[in-house]
């Protein structure tokens, strides 16, 4: 076989594996790990058994690839836009956050409480996460991904209370939601970005109180537009 050939090979490979997360994905979203064999996955994916064998060795394996994969997303959908000025950042983050959380529920709830019981391989991917989207708020808070540890220790804190929100929040009905103050339904997603914003404004403000090398992010200079939820943090007002 020569290189063009291996090459060939070698993308029709990754894109049939990539294709069997994309089918996992799915079918896990519907269905509990325990509630889906092999055979299952096999019939539901027009495949047989041993290429899923082939690729994943395993249903576990099978099952970490499609946990791993979803973290991936998470991560690009909250990490991206890095070009953008530091608190504009840390305001897309959370919008990336919050949209991945709600358009993938089932791989949201599966990153967020660990997976399958305790299983420690996804604790530590749903773990890795946490790191890298407290390094992310760091970064665009304070322009570096390395902080002190009390300051460190509150952004973790805020990150917890912000799972907790969203798992709460995408678990309520959405229909009959105002995207405001009513009872009904659940707050559209930018009002809820606008709540977590807030908190983290008030975090970072009691941070730079413990750690006085940590500031806040200073409030941008100039005008703006219309007035949203977000001033408190992006300032405009």
């Amino acid at each position: 076989m020569n290189n063009s050939q291996q090459r060939g090979s070698t993308l029709r490979s990754q894109t049939r594996r990539a294709e069997l997360i994309a089918i996992g994905r799915r079918l896990f979203a519907d269905t509990s790990y325990d509630a889906l064999s092999m055979d299952d996955i096999a019939k539901q994916a027009g495949v047989a058994k041993g290429l899923i064998y082939y690729y994943f060795t395993s249903k576990r394996g099978y099952y970490l690839a499609i946990v791993e994969d979803s973290v991936a997303e998470l991560v690009a959908r909250a990490g991206g836009d890095t070009d953008l000025p530091g608190v504009e950042r840390v305001r897309r983050t959370i919008e990336g956050y919050l949209a991945y959380a709600e358009h993938h529920q089932a791989a949201y709830r599966t990153i967020v409480t660990g997976g399958v019981g305790s299983d420690a391989e996804v604790l530590a991917i749903r773990d890795a996460v946490r790191e890298e989207l407290v390094a992310a708020i760091a970064e665009g808070a304070y322009g570096r991904r390395e902080i002190p540890p009390i300051a460190r220790l509150a952004l973790v804190g805020w990150l917890a209370a912000v799972e907790g929100t969203t798992l709460e929040w995408i678990a309520a009905p959405a229909d009959g939601a105002d995207g405001a103050d009513g009872v009904d339904g659940r707050p559209d997603r930018d009002r809820l970005g606008a709540l977590l914003v807030r908190q983290l404004r008030a975090t970072l403000t009691v941070i730079g109180e413990f750690v006085p090398e940590c500031p806040p992010p200073p409030l941008p200079e100039g005008p703006f537009g219309q007035v949203d939820d977000l001033a408190p943090v992006t300032g405009r007002a």
